[in-house]
């Protein structure tokens, strides 16, 4: 059987998108899986800053998903640029919600990108 770990039949929202990307089950449709999942292309290498981000409540993408993501990263990367985690305690896959509150993240990854730029007040 060559079910990934990481796809699960028990996993909410997983067996019923099989007819859409392939039955992990399936030795061509797990290979063909792997071949683009991020966190399996991870390699001992240099990488660019990052700033991840994920909301605690995403029904999609589960926050542990970028955490481990994260933490692969950090275990395998050669350089010292950034690699950061935010994890928003209220958002869902959509990000924050409200005026103020999406606001708030654009804010976060602008200021992320303006200190890479040298651009510190």
């Amino acid at each position: 059987m060559y079910l990934s770990h990481r796809v699960r039949p028990t996993r909410r929202l997983t067996a019923n998108e099989w007819s859409q990307w392939g039955d992990p089950r399936e030795k061509l449709a797990h290979e063909y899986m792997l071949s683009y999942s991020p966190y399996d292309q991870l390699r001992a290498q240099a990488y660019p800053a990052m700033l991840v981000t994920t909301g605690l409540w995403d029904s999609q993408v589960p926050y542990f998903e970028p955490a481990k993501y994260v933490a692969r990263m950090r275990a395998l990367k050669t350089d010292s640029n950034p690699l950061l985690l935010a994890v928003n305690m209220s958002a869902g896959h959509g990000g924050a919600t409200g005026r103020y509150a999406s606001l708030m993240e654009f804010a976060r990854e602008y200021a992320f990108v303006l200190d890479l730029a040298g651009l510190r007040e």
